[in-house]
Protein backbone atom coordinates (compact mmCIF):
# COMPACT_ATOMS: atom_id res chain seq x y z
CA UNK A 1 0.00 0.00 0.00
CA UNK A 2 1.55 3.36 -1.02
CA UNK A 3 2.20 5.91 1.70
CA UNK A 4 -0.31 8.73 2.05
CA UNK A 5 0.87 11.98 0.54
CA UNK A 6 1.22 14.97 2.79
CA UNK A 7 0.78 18.54 1.60
CA UNK A 8 2.87 21.27 3.24
CA UNK A 9 1.20 24.61 2.57
CA UNK A 10 2.75 28.01 2.99
CA UNK A 11 0.29 30.70 4.10
CA UNK A 12 0.93 34.23 2.79
CA UNK A 13 0.61 34.61 -0.99
CA UNK A 14 -0.13 30.91 -1.24
CA UNK A 15 -3.47 30.37 0.50
CA UNK A 16 -4.37 34.07 0.40
CA UNK A 17 -3.10 37.21 -1.30
CA UNK A 18 -1.15 39.27 1.25
CA UNK A 19 0.35 41.68 -1.26
CA UNK A 20 -2.39 44.33 -1.59
CA UNK A 21 -3.00 45.17 2.08
CA UNK A 22 -1.23 42.94 4.59
CA UNK A 23 2.38 42.94 3.38
CA UNK A 24 2.58 46.73 3.01
CA UNK A 25 1.47 47.13 6.63
CA UNK A 26 3.86 44.42 7.89
CA UNK A 27 6.75 46.01 6.02
CA UNK A 28 5.91 49.41 7.49
CA UNK A 29 5.57 47.93 10.99
CA UNK A 30 8.93 46.20 10.68
CA UNK A 31 10.62 49.38 9.50
CA UNK A 32 9.12 51.35 12.39
CA UNK A 33 10.16 48.62 14.85
CA UNK A 34 13.74 48.83 13.60
CA UNK A 35 13.66 52.63 13.85
CA UNK A 36 12.49 52.47 17.49
CA UNK A 37 14.67 49.65 18.73
CA UNK A 38 17.88 50.34 16.81
CA UNK A 39 17.62 54.12 16.97
CA UNK A 40 17.99 54.71 13.22
CA UNK A 41 16.12 56.86 10.72
CA UNK A 42 13.59 55.64 8.17
CA UNK A 43 16.10 55.27 5.34
CA UNK A 44 18.53 53.20 7.41
CA UNK A 45 15.74 51.05 8.85
CA UNK A 46 14.52 50.26 5.33
CA UNK A 47 18.05 49.33 4.27
CA UNK A 48 18.54 47.06 7.29
CA UNK A 49 15.20 45.32 6.77
CA UNK A 50 15.88 44.66 3.09
CA UNK A 51 19.47 43.57 3.69
CA UNK A 52 18.42 40.94 6.21
CA UNK A 53 15.56 39.79 4.00
CA UNK A 54 17.92 39.32 1.06
CA UNK A 55 20.62 37.62 3.12
CA UNK A 56 18.57 35.35 5.37
CA UNK A 57 15.11 35.13 3.80
CA UNK A 58 13.62 36.83 6.88
CA UNK A 59 14.22 40.19 8.56
CA UNK A 60 13.84 38.55 11.98
CA UNK A 61 16.83 36.24 11.46
CA UNK A 62 19.16 39.18 10.89
CA UNK A 63 17.76 41.11 13.85
CA UNK A 64 18.21 38.13 16.17
CA UNK A 65 21.69 37.34 14.89
CA UNK A 66 23.11 40.86 14.85
CA UNK A 67 21.06 42.80 17.41
CA UNK A 68 19.75 40.26 19.93
CA UNK A 69 16.13 41.09 19.11
CA UNK A 70 13.47 39.20 21.11
CA UNK A 71 11.63 37.28 18.36
CA UNK A 72 8.30 37.01 20.19
CA UNK A 73 8.19 40.74 20.89
CA UNK A 74 9.14 41.56 17.30
CA UNK A 75 6.53 39.26 15.77
CA UNK A 76 3.75 40.45 18.06
CA UNK A 77 4.51 44.12 17.44
CA UNK A 78 4.79 43.76 13.66
CA UNK A 79 1.69 41.61 13.10
CA UNK A 80 -1.04 43.82 14.55
CA UNK A 81 -3.91 44.89 12.29
CA UNK A 82 -6.78 47.27 12.91
CA UNK A 83 -9.16 45.43 10.57
CA UNK A 84 -7.67 42.16 9.35
CA UNK A 85 -10.98 40.77 7.95
CA UNK A 86 -11.14 43.62 5.44
CA UNK A 87 -7.48 43.23 4.48
CA UNK A 88 -7.44 39.51 3.65
CA UNK A 89 -7.93 38.51 0.00
CA UNK A 90 -9.03 34.89 -0.55
CA UNK A 91 -9.67 33.09 -3.81
CA UNK A 92 -13.19 31.86 -4.29
CA UNK A 93 -13.24 28.07 -4.03
CA UNK A 94 -10.27 27.78 -1.65
CA UNK A 95 -12.16 25.91 1.05
CA UNK A 96 -13.76 23.51 -1.44
CA UNK A 97 -10.40 22.83 -3.10
CA UNK A 98 -8.75 21.91 0.20
CA UNK A 99 -11.69 19.68 1.15
CA UNK A 100 -11.34 17.55 -1.98
CA UNK A 101 -7.53 17.42 -2.03
CA UNK A 102 -6.49 13.87 -1.05
CA UNK A 103 -3.96 13.37 1.73
CA UNK A 104 -2.92 15.07 4.97
CA UNK A 105 -2.47 18.83 4.92
CA UNK A 106 -0.12 20.83 7.15
CA UNK A 107 0.53 24.57 7.41
CA UNK A 108 4.24 25.44 7.22
CA UNK A 109 4.61 29.21 7.59
CA UNK A 110 7.24 31.75 8.60
CA UNK A 111 4.46 33.88 10.08
CA UNK A 112 3.72 34.03 13.85
CA UNK A 113 1.08 31.79 15.36
CA UNK A 114 -1.45 34.45 16.38
CA UNK A 115 -1.53 35.81 12.83
CA UNK A 116 -1.58 32.36 11.19
CA UNK A 117 -4.51 31.28 13.37
CA UNK A 118 -6.38 34.48 12.53
CA UNK A 119 -6.01 33.96 8.78
CA UNK A 120 -7.10 30.31 8.96
CA UNK A 121 -10.10 31.28 11.07
CA UNK A 122 -11.15 34.05 8.68
CA UNK A 123 -10.93 31.64 5.74
CA UNK A 124 -12.76 28.96 7.75
CA UNK A 125 -10.17 26.36 6.75
CA UNK A 126 -8.41 25.49 10.03
CA UNK A 127 -10.24 22.15 10.19
CA UNK A 128 -8.68 21.12 6.88
CA UNK A 129 -5.18 20.97 8.40
CA UNK A 130 -3.83 18.17 10.58
CA UNK A 131 -1.18 20.47 12.07
CA UNK A 132 0.02 24.06 11.98
CA UNK A 133 3.71 24.99 12.11
CA UNK A 134 4.37 28.69 12.52
CA UNK A 135 7.71 30.38 13.17
CA UNK A 136 7.52 29.61 16.90
CA UNK A 137 7.29 25.86 16.23
CA UNK A 138 10.30 26.22 13.91
CA UNK A 139 12.33 27.62 16.82
CA UNK A 140 12.48 30.97 14.98
CA UNK A 141 14.54 29.45 12.15
CA UNK A 142 12.42 30.32 9.11
CA UNK A 143 12.35 28.87 5.64
CA UNK A 144 14.42 28.48 3.51
CA UNK A 145 16.65 27.10 6.30
CA UNK A 146 16.53 23.32 6.23
CA UNK A 147 16.09 22.96 10.02
CA UNK A 148 12.37 23.79 9.94
CA UNK A 149 11.73 21.23 7.21
CA UNK A 150 13.60 18.55 9.15
CA UNK A 151 11.73 19.41 12.33
CA UNK A 152 8.35 18.90 10.67
CA UNK A 153 9.43 15.66 9.02
CA UNK A 154 10.63 14.34 12.37
CA UNK A 155 7.70 15.47 14.49
CA UNK A 156 5.07 14.32 11.98
CA UNK A 157 6.97 11.08 11.15
CA UNK A 158 7.04 11.90 7.45
CA UNK A 159 9.34 10.95 4.61
CA UNK A 160 10.25 13.81 2.30
CA UNK A 161 9.51 11.72 -0.81
CA UNK A 162 5.84 11.51 0.26
CA UNK A 163 5.50 15.30 0.79
CA UNK A 164 4.44 18.07 -1.59
CA UNK A 165 5.45 21.63 -0.74
CA UNK A 166 3.11 24.38 -1.98
CA UNK A 167 4.75 27.80 -1.87
CA UNK A 168 5.05 31.21 -3.49
CA UNK A 169 8.77 31.45 -2.61
CA UNK A 170 11.14 29.73 -5.01
CA UNK A 171 13.97 29.78 -2.45
CA UNK A 172 11.82 27.73 -0.07
CA UNK A 173 10.96 25.26 -2.82
CA UNK A 174 14.66 24.79 -3.57
CA UNK A 175 15.16 23.48 -0.02
CA UNK A 176 12.10 21.25 -0.29
CA UNK A 177 13.26 19.79 -3.59
CA UNK A 178 16.77 19.10 -2.28
CA UNK A 179 15.18 17.06 0.52
CA UNK A 180 13.27 15.01 -2.03
CA UNK A 181 9.84 16.63 -1.85
CA UNK A 182 7.60 17.37 -4.82
CA UNK A 183 7.13 21.11 -5.31
CA UNK A 184 4.31 23.41 -6.39
CA UNK A 185 5.11 27.05 -7.11
CA UNK A 186 2.22 29.49 -6.76
CA UNK A 187 3.36 32.29 -9.05
CA UNK A 188 1.85 34.49 -11.72
CA UNK A 189 5.27 35.04 -13.31
CA UNK A 190 6.67 33.30 -16.37
CA UNK A 191 9.95 32.14 -14.84
CA UNK A 192 10.62 28.42 -14.77
CA UNK A 193 12.85 26.41 -12.45
CA UNK A 194 14.27 22.90 -12.35
CA UNK A 195 13.27 22.85 -8.67
CA UNK A 196 9.55 23.10 -9.49
CA UNK A 197 7.28 20.23 -10.53
CA UNK A 198 4.15 22.31 -11.06
CA UNK A 199 3.67 26.09 -11.38
CA UNK A 200 0.22 27.57 -10.76
CA UNK A 201 -1.12 31.09 -10.95
CA UNK A 202 -3.85 30.20 -8.47
CA UNK A 203 -3.69 27.59 -5.71
CA UNK A 204 -7.32 26.59 -6.32
CA UNK A 205 -6.18 24.97 -9.59
CA UNK A 206 -4.09 22.43 -7.64
CA UNK A 207 -6.41 19.39 -8.03
CA UNK A 208 -6.04 19.61 -11.81
CA UNK A 209 -2.36 18.67 -11.48
CA UNK A 210 -2.56 15.68 -9.15
CA UNK A 211 -1.39 13.39 -11.94
CA UNK A 212 1.92 15.24 -12.14
CA UNK A 213 2.49 15.02 -8.38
Amino acid sequence: MPAERTWLFDLDNTLHNASPHIFPQINRSMREYIERHLGVDEHEATRIRQTYWDRYGATLTGLMRHHGTDPRHFLWETHQFDDLPRMVVFERGLKAMLARLPGRKIIFSNAPRHYTDAILRLADIRHEFAAVYSIEQLRFKPKPAVSGFLRILQREKLEAKNCIMVEDSLANLVTARKLGMKTVWVSAGLRRSVHVDVRLKNVTHLPQYLGRL
